[in-house]
């Protein structure tokens, strides 16, 4: 006689591999009829994909600072260590944001644009600009003390995730199609559950401080969210991934300024 998982669990456990599964390049098993079927309500659990992420930027880091390397070296090997570990989905997000939203005269251009593989100048200068602003914090972090790094990653990581899903819930899809579109909207109750879950462990790792992070992911997604209303009236999965990058460079940043 087989035993069966208990009701509560089992939607817990995949809705977590399913958001690891969607957000990183970890090798997990996804049940694909699952993730159609749940969609959308599997998105509280985004945040938590940021754990691993964060965990491997800070062992690379850490590594390379017990080797003797400068802080700068070690931060560029953590930011190496993300790009690795998501696929640099977030990045490319990023980068077809900016070709797109400034590269079209209006919305369906722009969203031309955004779905474009190739990248252009804007494109190529907001991960110039990404990478650097994420590089200097992380490498002043790094030449901070020992134990400030990790919690600051921890935060950055997960805080920057929640506010993908607060914008999926927030903002309309701006196209029919893609993949932002085909995973649906959580309802508001999800988000919330996801911001909850990323201050609160951002409060577990770094104390009260979390709150001067997550103040300026705030601030940062409202900017995002903002602009891509403006310019394409709505969300998709580009906005999405640049929401993260802009989110997490804003909690780094807060960060780094109160290292020491």
């Amino acid at each position: 006689m087989t035993s069966r998982p208990t009701p509560l669990r089992a939607p817990l456990l995949r809705d977590l591999a399913l958001g690891l599964g969607l957000l990183t390049r970890l090798p997990l098993p996804v049940d694909s009829d699952y993730a159609r079927a749940r969609g959308a309500r599997a998105a509280w659990a985004y945040p938590l994909a940021g754990v691993p992420v964060a965990l491997a930027a800070w062992g690379v880091a850490w590594a390379a600072l017990a080797l003797g390397l400068p802080a700068g070296i070690a931060a560029g090997l953590a930011l190496a260590a993300q790009v690795m570990l998501t696929g640099a989905m977030h990045e490319d997000g990023l980068a077809d944001s900016a070709d797109g939203l400034w590269g079209g005269w209006d919305p369906a251009r722009r969203l031309e644009i955004m779905k474009d593989s190739r990248i252009g100048s804007y494109g190529v200068l907001a991960l110039i600009l990404g990478m650097g602003l994420r590089w200097s914090a992380l490498a002043a972090l790094c030449s901070g003390p020992g134990a400030g790094l990790l919690p600051a990653l921890l935060a950055a990581a997960v805080l920057s995730r929640a506010a993908m899903v607060a914008l999926m819930a927030g903002l309309p899809n701006a196209r029919e199609g893609g993949l932002s579109r085909a995973v649906g909207r959580p309802g508001a109750g999800r988000a919330v559950l996801a911001a909850a879950l990323a201050l609160g462990l951002s409060v577990a790792v770094l104390g009260w401080q979390a709150l001067v992070l997550a103040g300026a992911v705030c601030a940062a997604t409202l900017g995002a969210a903002a602009i891509a209303r403006a310019k394409i009236g709505g969300q998709t999965g580009d906005i999405l991934g640049a929401t993260q990058q802009v989110a997490e460079i804003a909690a780094l940043a807060a960060a780094a300024a109160h290292t020491g």
